[in-house]
């Protein structure tokens, strides 16, 4: 065989070897040629639709509207493509614990003292969050106002791209049936349905450990009708005001991440639009930068008035979330939420495990860990940076054994208890002041209460029983919990918490805060902002209560039904489902 022969065979190769591993890349790292650096941006450009935030509803928005119409997507974080703190579900909470300037995840605290999180990337908190998957209740959606057919259309065109099954192992199992066990029934199945009783909900995790997030729905796009501008943050919303006629918003200016100014224009179309998809923090808040709020407080910033809107901003509300530890005397696998009991009393309870919750050779306890801020070891008003510090060193002291085992939560429906946002600057970069008050409606404890009751009933129940200590009753456990870090050595041994000041004391966010531009008061059913004209705000500061037992289906269902209603409108036609 000649010397040409092995050269064109180790050409053959290389090829098959580049081949292979680029399609491997390809499964991870999609080839959006429509997304770019916002410095490449030019200084100005016009489009048919501006959106602000390419998130959880910005992305499938954009993807349905880029079938018919140019669009721009404005997204102030970068692309979660590549960085494995957001793809590895063993990975959660790296990202969540990563308070850097450049982390995908921007920390808050809230005026109530729990500390909370808010996306800065391409697909929003699909990139963050536990990944549990399940649609909104028929209930809902009927008080939303939605197209039944329409809404279950616009799920199923999500659940092609980012749903899944997910893989039930044996401390997920012994929460399931001890759900069963204690009477929440019926047992149905997996479903991404809202139903009472247990279920294993969807994912957006795949068998491989990988996650699916809303910026994989951008796969839907027409490439020749979106741009995708990655760390592109917008300062201000701009309005054409004539005399007796609404305000129209006509375009908006934006910064890439050297400072430099640009400006994007709507094309000439009455129907063309801006669309705000910030989510809960950043919508309400750019209304306000831009001139929408309550007249008194855009004067005290010094923002000009464009139309007086006081309830820009109201309505703020974060589902409590209360956990009990339980220390396994078995090994139990790393898990996110898979499970879900959904109880006539208002409370749904889930579960998450793992003998190492960061996956790695740190000590961590995932989405419990002070390491995120999930400081139930204090009150909210006394969790300081100093305490989280402090909680930290104590964590990272611990036995191994300290962390095999897992978290059984409950999670109040609504809520009814709710507060607010105001500004703090007019950097849009800066979070907002915000306030929850959390269980200030007295029937907001009593679920919590209720559900602290469910969890200690699944505590004690003969199927999880291979998963708890003899020695260990549940009111110990919960004054582990109330005085963590967890130990197996509990130093409070006499002392035991009501389920009242377990509630008050141990609450942290399930990162599902809403409202702040809710329909029927800063929009309308259509989500079109009242008082002006071609501006509409799509996300979840427009729920009044949160959707189901978790809000992110419902959230990029969203973006895709105002898509298509937005299309039927123009063109007097629905896209194709694979669009």
């Amino acid at each position: 065989m000649g010397l040409w022969w092995w050269k064109v065979l180790l050409a053959a190769l290389a090829g098959i070897l580049f081949f292979s591993q680029h399609c491997r890349a390809s499964q991870n790292v999609p080839n959006y040629t429509f997304m770019q650096n916002a410095t490449s941006a030019p200084n100005m450009s016009s489009y048919d639709y501006i959106i602000i935030g390419g998130g959880t509803a910005g992305c499938p928005l954009a993807a349905t509207l880029s079938q018919n119409y140019s669009v721009l997507v404005l997204e102030r974080g970068g692309s979660p493509y590549g960085n494995p703190n957001i793809s590895n579900l063993a990975a959660f909470g790296a990202a969540l614990s990563d308070t850097s300037v450049t982390s995908p995840a921007q920390r808050f605290i809230s005026e109530d003292g729990v500390i909370n999180s808010r996306a800065r990337v391409l697909g929003g908190g699909s990139c963050l969050n536990a990944g549990f998957y399940t649609r909104a209740s028929p209930n809902y959606v009927r008080d939303a106002g939605w197209d039944g057919k329409a809404v279950n259309e616009s799920y199923k065109w999500v659940e092609k791209v980012v749903a899944f099954e997910p893989q039930m192992k044996q401390w997920q199992t012994a929460v399931r049936d001890g759900l069963l066990e204690i009477g929440v029934l019926p047992n149905n199945g997996f479903t991404y349905d809202h139903i009472y009783g247990t279920k294993v909900g969807g994912t957006i995790f795949d068998k491989d450990g990988r996650r699916h997030t809303a910026a994989d729905l951008l796969q839907y796009a027409n490439p020749n009708g979106i741009t995708v501008l990655l760390h592109s943050t917008v300062y201000r919303i701009m309005f054409r005001i004539k005399d007796g006629s609404k305000p129209r918003a006509h375009g908006v200016i934006f910064k890439d991440e050297s400072g430099r100014k640009h400006k994007a224009y709507l094309n000439h179309g009455s129907k063309n639009e801006i669309i705000v998809s910030a989510g809960a923090l950043g919508s309400p808040q750019l209304l306000m930068l831009s001139g929408i709020g309550p007249a008194q407080h855009l004067k005290d910033h010094n923002i000009s008035l464009v139309f007086d809107q006081p309830l820009v901003g109201q309505g703020m509300s974060d589902n409590p979330m209360n956990a009990i530890f339980v220390p396994s005397p078995l090994p139990v696998e790393v898990s996110l939420i898979q499970v879900v009991g959904i109880t006539a009393n208002g409370t749904y309870i889930e579960a998450a495990s793992g003998e190492n919750f960061a996956g790695s050779s740190s000590r961590d306890y995932g989405m419990f860990s002070p390491k995120i801020g999930q400081l139930s070891t204090v009150p909210p008003k006394q969790r300081t940076p100093e305490a989280m510090a402090k909680a930290i060193d104590l964590m990272n002291s611990l036995d191994q054994a300290a962390f095999r085992g897992g978290f059984i939560l409950e999670k109040i429906m609504g809520p009814i208890s709710t507060g607010h946002l105001q500004l703090q600057n007019r950097d849009p970069n800066e979070n907002p002041s915000v306030t929850f008050n959390y269980f200030k409606h007295p029937r907001d404890l009593e679920r919590c209460i209720e559900g602290i009751g469910t969890i200690a009933k699944i505590i004690e129940s003969k199927a999880f029983s291979s998963f708890k200590y003899e020695n260990m009753p549940v009111s110990l456990l919960m004054n582990l919990t109330a005085s963590s870090p967890v130990n197996l050595l509990p130093r409070h041994t006499n002392s035991s918490v009501s389920a009242e000041q377990f509630c008050r004391d141990t609450v942290m966010t399930i990162w599902h805060y809403h409202g702040g531009c809710q329909v029927g008061r800063v929009v309308d059913r259509d989500y079109k902002v009242l008082g002006v004209d071609s501006l509409r705000v799509v996300d979840g500061s427009t729920f009044n209560f949160c959707p189901g037992t978790n809000p992110q289906a419902t959230v990029m269902m969203l973006g895709r039904y105002v898509g298509v209603k937005i299309l039927k409108e123009r063109l007097g036609a629905a896209p194709d489902e694979t669009m």
